[in-house]
C-alpha cells in the first residue's frame, strides 16, 4: 500500500493555539527543539564593525559570535559598543526555540529609519546564556559587517528581503 501509513492512533496540536509548552521545567518556543541542531556561543576579541547607509552604528572587539546549525554566523556586540543614540525600543518581538524570547530596536540614520533591525535576548535560554543583553544586526539588512577588516559575505535568509 502506497501513501500515508494509518495516522487514526495519533493526535496532533496547533502549536500557536499553546498557552505554553515545556521540555521537563524549561518553556520552549515556536516549535520542538531538534536534538541535531547546536547553538554554540563564542566570544571574540576580533574587531566587529556594522555598517548601515554608510554609518558605522557599531564597532567592537568585545563580541559573542553565534553559530547555530543552518544559520549564518550572527555577530552579538555590547550595546555600549554601538550608536545607542540611533536605536529606538520596539515593541515587536520574537521567539526561539534554541535562544528564547528576543527584543528589538529601531535604528534611525540620517539617510533612513530602519524598523526592527536589532534584537537581543534579555534572559535566552541556558544554551544561548552568552547573548545575555548583547545586540544583533540583521546582515541581510545593513550594508556591511566587517569582521577585522574584512566583508562577510552575506548569505540569503528569511529576513533578506525583510520580514517585519
Amino acid at each position: 500500500m502506497k501513501g500515508c501509513p494509518p495516522i487514526a492512533d495519533y493526535v496532533s496540536f496547533y502549536w500557536s493555539k499553546m498557552g505554553h509548552w515545556h521540555e521537563e521545567d524549561e518553556e520552549i518556543f515556536v516549535h520542538a527543539r531538534d536534538p541535531f541542531r547546536r547553538v554554540d556561543c563564542l566570544p571574540s576579541s576580533r574587531r566587529v564593525q556594522v555598517i548601515l547607509d554608510g554609518e558605522q552604528v557599531a564597532d567592537s572587539r568585545r563580541g559573542v559570535f553565534l553559530f547555530e546549525t543552518g544559520h549564518p554566523v550572527r555577530h552579538y556586540l555590547p550595546i555600549a559598543d554601538t550608536r545607542l543614540d540611533m536605536f529606538s525600543s520596539s515593541r515587536y518581538i520574537s521567539r526561539c526555540p534554541y535562544k528564547g524570547i528576543s527584543n528589538y530596536y529601531h535604528v534611525t540614520t540620517k539617510a533612513k529609519h530602519h524598523e526592527n533591525l536589532v534584537w537581543y535576548y534579555p534572559e535566552p535560554v541556558h544554551e544561548a546564556e552568552r547573548i545575555k543583553g548583547l545586540v544583533c544586526f540583521h546582515h541581510e539588512l545593513v550594508d556591511k559587517i566587517l569582521v577585522d577588516g574584512i566583508e562577510i559575505p552575506k548569505e540569503a535568509t528569511a529576513a533578506s528581503d525583510g520580514y517585519f
